[in-house]
């Protein structure tokens, strides 16, 4: 039995978000009425006009390399056939109701090919999408999370380096967290942590969790109980199940790491002779991830003077479609290859080498402690 007629003009002209048609020469085919909106251009006065002629694209000078990288997503996508995105794009409009008065917008432009019987591009269809409202939220939720964490310090006579980045094509900022917290002695606990989740809920979340973390640690029975102590509490807040941690307890008087872990990526220690160990004997399911609270597990390793010491979030090491173990791999190779770098140097080299071209998909929080 064959289905209903389409009319695929009309759900073109439905479609939600703002689209139009243009050639591979650059003409304007056709238009939504999202796009009309978008454009403040009637549909009549955009068909079978050169692209680059578009004078809302060109009305200021925020708009001139706006358009020029437009134009070259779009030829992208004609020549090569493939979907080509140009994301976060910043643009300054001005407000039609209030001339001389302009307002800040963001969009992502995607332009995907559409074939004909041939196998050839014969059209390309070129979507608009206001983020800006997104982008705002983003915004708030990334200063609140930054106001959280702690800032850069050296903690006793060690050197430590500290990175935050936020995943540059996403428009929610996730739940990463760090910490340092001063114990009694020559001692210092080290932490990470991720939250499930994007945006205020999740940087809410991250600030209660590392709150209640740092006052766990100075429990005097180590990781593993600070780490018990959080999961009790996680179970109590919206949104902190599954939450992954790592936590380590640096003792400068016995040259040890005591480390336990919540379901997250195991810390490395860089030792001098440029080998890489990572701290994974003590691995445990995410925080409230059990239906019954339980203990948790610890291990003990020595440490010589001038190793290094690594907590990182999975944001640096995974990637879609790829085994874990590779992201490891490449951590320890970056470690080992900048070995003699301080922290600091260190840090960014790290970043440089695993965060991938155009940034990451997701945030990325690093700690590196000198021993």
């Amino acid at each position: 039995m064959a289905g209903p007629a389409v009319d695929y003009a009309a759900v073109f002209q439905a479609l939600p978000g703002a689209a139009a048609l243009v050639t591979p020469q650059l003409i304007y085919a056709d238009a939504n009425a999202e796009f009309e909106r978008l454009r403040g251009l009637p549909r009549e006065q955009m068909i079978g006009r050169f692209l680059p002629e578009d004078s809302i694209e060109i009305e200021n000078e925020s708009a001139e390399p706006l358009l020029l990288r437009v134009l070259a997503s779009l030829r992208r996508a004609a020549d090569t056939g493939e979907r080509s995105v140009v994301a976060l794009q910043r643009f300054d409009r001005e407000d039609p109701d209030q001339p001389g008065v302009w307002h800040e917008r963001y969009f992502n432009v995607t332009n995907i090919p559409v074939f004909g019987d041939d196998g050839q591009v014969t059209l390309l269809l070129h979507r608009l999408e206001d983020v800006t409202e997104l982008i705002r939220a983003r915004e708030v939720a990334l200063t609140l999370q930054e106001a959280m964490l702690p800032a850069p310090r050296q903690i006793g006579r060690h050197p430590a380096a500290v990175r935050y980045r936020p995943a540059a094509e996403a428009l929610n900022v996730a739940g990463d967290w760090y910490d340092l917290i001063d114990l009694p002695g020559d001692r210092i606990a080290v932490a990470v942590g991720d939250v499930v989740g994007h945006g205020l809920p999740a940087a809410c979340v991250m600030g209660q969790l590392r709150s209640a973390l740092t006052a766990a640690s100075l429990v005097p029975e180590g990781p593993a109980r600070a780490l018990e102590v959080l999961g009790q509490y996680a179970r109590t807040v919206d949104g902190a199940e599954n939450t992954t941690v790592a936590t380590a307890f640096v003792d400068w008087e016995n040259d040890t790491i005591t480390y336990s872990s919540a379901g997250h990526p195991p810390p490395a220690v860089l030792r001098p002779d440029g080998t890489v160990e990572f701290l994974d004997q003590a691995t445990d399911p995410p925080l409230a991830a059990r239906p019954q609270h339980g203990p948790r597990t610890q291990a003990v390793m020595s440490f010589r003077e001038d190793s290094v010491l690594v907590l990182y979030t999975d944001g640096l090491i995974e990637r879609r479609g790829e085994d874990i173990d590779k992201g490891l791999a490449r951590l320890a190779d970056s470690l080992v290859r900048n070995r003699a770098l301080r922290c600091e140097a260190l840090a960014d080299a790290v970043l440089a080498d695993l965060l991938p071209p155009g940034d990451a998909t997701d945030d990325t929080a690093l700690v590196i402690l000198g021993l």
